[in-house]
């Protein structure tokens, strides 16, 4: 360190998982204190606690439905609770911040209507209450900073009264002597991120993830000497780690690389802060918390490596397009002055931009000010120009690096995956950083992690990669500990079911049952119905039925199995919601007694007078789709499922005339869902469709909870998802909720099992073989689903590398697990594939003629 380097300002941005809990602080303050004691001068950023912004943002929502008074107590004691953690009372600090939140609140509930600058101020309240309680963690740990209000330094640019002035403005960055002169003399500073102030003193925010940004612009205007962003992962990475676990860890980047990753949908480092810091050559260094003694990303004006070289792969989601198309452009001049002059009239920002003789299509950058008006005011304007397109829900995929057109022909193998998919855009960068191409959303998260095994993934460690996401043992949590599967406790009895040849299922009753009683134990469901296609094996369903639950079942062949197993068996156990079926599936349902749900108007106009006298029940598309993979979102324009909520009148009228009885409506939107909120949003839906539908009594809210397939995965709350439904029931008297899951009680209790047949290494990439693939489970190929998988004979053994799971079946989809890391495996190893429970056996072939895996239950 220079001796100018040894007083200059070092500014540390922290972010909300960083300082979301007292001890966060004492890391923070140990931190901070390593840096003083170096002669160095120190300004904390620092952002609001975990989770607050997002409910901050959705309180005018809540205030507006009239939930404002509760929404603000949930907030309120979420800081009360760090308080009384840290030892000290939050109405000494927080309580003039509380009466302004609260105050803000009702004035959203009086007037009806919450203004961008009313949520603006709110919003600021998070990092103002968070800096409130850091300042006297910092102060219980011996040190003495000097509070900054960060309106006070930080002016805007903008001072227009639009949404997008107020959410996401933007500040000057170049040095500021008045700022540097008012901070003379101090050591240690501490000041928020995300908010500045406008010229009329209003309050103005730097857009969601602001505070990076505002770490940035503080840098810049102290010409410090370095600016670190603390975060809860070890620094920017080659990809998404949820995308991949191969993603490699990128040791340095030029501000340039960083800028692309940033902006192309990384999200650990805002866009905006590269700017200021690139514009004053201020290092960056991008560090985490949760590890501090690991060195992170350090970004400068020199790329770690000046080869071409691709360094990342990533994926942006809900990106808008706008195709402009006609033959009146060709050979036009001035013809893209006019259109985007349009572009500017609107005030509408483009991101990507591609040109053909008769098409231009542009990508639009994220905008909260940008709604449907605006873009209704920017069709209006480019109409008279060209056709005009808006694709709503693409996803960008980018190759970011260095020299990207020396390298096109490493691309070509890759390119491959492009093979069938509908391309919407493709551009190559003028700085040579970027190749982009824009596909579907549904297929993007799935192309780059292919894109990133092919191009990244092999390269060696260098001043450019370090290890990989999976080899730090990331990722790095705060959580708690999950608790050992079951299938670790019962290791030796796996091993000894294991098979020489091909594979076997076994599941774990002691786990289906529990898992089908905490379904049937939340309260505010009425009935429960498992859906069966996940799992029809005779134990399985046995120990559902035990347990409470009852069984919804999409064909006379499943209705026929539970008959079977169970003689029995009462009609009203089973709900029939078939999909396209024939006239007469319905017959034999309403003649065997069951409930029947009606996914079609056409059934009931066409075959009137099979439900002549029928109580049935009408399955909705809410257009509300979920899910990680196009191919389990079962709601939306592409879904092939439901009634359009639009075409509920068409179907009543069916009804009415075939002389049946609407008694319930039911919406799916699709599986993995591990968000609480989201059954009593499809609940919402369906009760105010209900309102004209007199009979209806039953609100059925389909399935899709989620189950994690990694220890690091979100893990759904089913405490949190019966309040939601309680919430419901609520706004909502008189109805009866229903909801029927089928991955939730069987997933975690199924596991695949299969010896290693061959262990192989190729280009660098290591391969192992196992004795079943695709024919036993097909998710991972149909559905891109991610299952564990561990060595079962050497689960105490140290991880040694990375390698591939596959199967035998001639294909190259026949890929179990990319780029796990496992220990050394030799032959005969019995290897294990978690969360096997559903949908692994019952969809299961003969392809190849290699029989695919036996069932057990143990």
């Amino acid at each position: 360190m220079t001796a100018q380097e040894s007083h200059s300002w070092v500014v540390m941005k922290f972010g909300g998982v960083s300082v979301a809990e007292p001890e966060r602080w004492t890391t923070i303050a140990r931190l901070a204190k390593a840096r003083l004691d170096a002669g160095q001068r120190v300004l904390i950023v620092h952002s609001a606690l975990s989770g607050v912004s997002n409910a901050l943002e959705a309180l005018p929502i809540a205030a507006l439905a009239g939930d404002g008074e509760k929404a603000v107590a949930a907030i309120i004691d979420r800081h009360r609770a760090f308080a009384a953690e840290a030892g000290f009372d939050a109405g000494t600090h927080l309580k003039d911040l509380f009466d302004h939140l609260e105050r803000l609140t009702a004035g959203i509930g009086l007037v009806g209507e919450a203004s961008a600058r009313v949520r603006a101020e709110i919003l600021s309240l998070g990092e103002l209450m968070a800096s409130r309680l850091g300042l006297a963690c910092l102060q219980a740990e011996g040190l003495t900073p000097e509070p900054l209000d960060a309106r006070e330094a930080l002016s805007a640019l903008h001072d227009g009264s639009d949404t997008r002035d107020y959410l996401a403005n933007a500040c000057a960055d170049g040095p500021d002597p008045e700022l540097q002169g008012r901070l003379d003399g101090v050591q240690l500073a501490l000041t928020q991120g995300f908010i500045a102030r406008n010229g009329r003193g209003e309050t103005v925010l730097l857009g969601r993830g602001g505070s990076d940004t505002s770490a940035a612009y503080f840098a810049a205007k102290l010409e410090a000497a370095e600016l670190e962003i603390w975060t809860d992962v070890p620094g920017l990475f080659s990809a998404d780690p949820r995308l991949t676990e191969g993603a490699r860890h990128l040791r340095a980047l030029s501000y340039e690389e960083a800028q692309e990753i940033a902006t192309m949908g990384g999200k650990v480092l805002h866009p905006g802060s590269i700017g200021p810091a690139r514009r004053a050559l201020i290092p960056v260094s991008v560090r985490s918390t949760l590890r501090p003694d690991w060195p992170g990303t350090r970004i400068t004006s020199e790329p770690g490596d000046d080869a071409p070289r691709l360094k990342a792969v990533s994926v942006k989601s809900g990106v808008r397009l706008v195709v402009m198309e006609g033959s009146g452009m060709w050979r036009r001049p001035g013809f893209l002055a006019d259109v985007f002059a349009c572009f500017k009239a609107c005030e509408v920002s483009v991101d990507l931009v591609s040109t053909s003789e008769t098409n231009v299509t542009v990508s639009l950058d994220p905008d909260p000010g940008l709604d449907q008006a605006r873009l209704d005011r920017l069709r209006a304007a480019l109409e008279p120009l060209c056709r005009v397109q808006i694709i709503e829900n693409a996803a960008a995929v980018s190759l970011i690096g260095y020299g990207v057109r020396r390298i096109l022909h490493q691309l070509a193998p890759a390119l491959e995956a492009f093979q069938d998919k509908p391309i919407r855009l493709v551009t190559q960068a003028a700085n040579d950083l970027n190749f982009t191409v824009v596909v579907d959303e549904g297929e993007g998260r799935t192309l780059a992690a292919r894109l990133h095994e092919d191009l990244i993934s092999p390269a060696p460690e260098s001043p450019v990669f370090g290890p990989s996401w999976a080899e730090l043992n990331a990722p790095i949590s705060d959580r708690p500990a999950r608790p050992a599967p079951w299938w670790a406790s019962k290791r030796d009895a796996l091993i000894g079911k294991a098979s020489e040849t091909g594979g076997l299922y076994v599941y774990d009753l002691e786990t289906v049952s529990a898992r089908a009683r905490a379904v049937a134990g939340i309260k505010s469901l009425e009935r429960a119905f498992y859906a069966m296609k996940a799992n029809n094996h005779p134990d399985v369903l046995a120990t559902i039925r035990e347990a409470g639950l009852g069984f919804e079942c999409v064909s006379p062949g499943e209705i026929a199995r539970l008959r079977e197993v169970f003689p029995d068996l009462d009609p009203r156990e089973v709900l029939f919601t078939p999909n396209f079926a024939h006239r007469g599936e319905y017959e034999a349902a309403r003649e065997f007694g069951c409930w029947v749900t009606i996914d079609g108007v056409h059934p009931l106009e066409h075959w009137a007078d099979v439900f002549n006298s029928a109580e049935v029940i009408l399955r909705v598309n809410p257009d509300r789709p979920r899910g990680h993979h196009d191919h389990v979102k079962t709601a939306g324009p592409k879904a092939k499922f439901g009634i359009p909520l639009a075409d509920l009148a068409q179907a009543k009228a069916a009804a009415d005339a075939a002389g049946a009885k609407v008694i319930g409506l039911h919406a799916h939107a699709g599986s993995g869902v591990t968000e609480a909120g989201h059954w009593r949003e499809i609940g919402a839906i369906l009760a105010e469709a209900a309102k004209a539908f007199p009979d209806v009594e039953i609100l059925n809210v389909g399935g899709g909870l989620g189950v994690p397939d990694s220890a690091d995965a979100p893990v759904l709350d089913l405490g949190a998802v019966d309040t939601d439904l309680a919430r419901l029931k609520k706004a909502a008297p008189g109805y009866r909720i229903w909801m029927e899951p089928g991955r939730y009680p069987v997933a975690e209790a199924g596991v695949l099992l299969s010896r290693v047949m061959q262990v192989k290494t190729a280009y660098g990439a290591r391969f192992i073989g196992l004795g079943t693939g695709m024919n036993s489970l097909i998710r991972p190929a149909l559905y891109g689903a991610r299952h564990e998988i561990v060595n079962l004979s050497r689960l105490d053994e140290p991880a040694e590398g990375l390698a591939s799971v596959v199967g035998p079946i001639c294909e190259s989809a026949d890929l179990l697990g990319a780029e796990r890391l496992l220990p050394e495996t030799r032959e005969g190893d019995v290897m294990l594939i978690a969360e096997a429970g559903a949908y692994g056996a019952v969809m299961a072939s003969r392809y190849n003629l290699r029989e695919p895996a036996g069932e057990d239950v143990i």
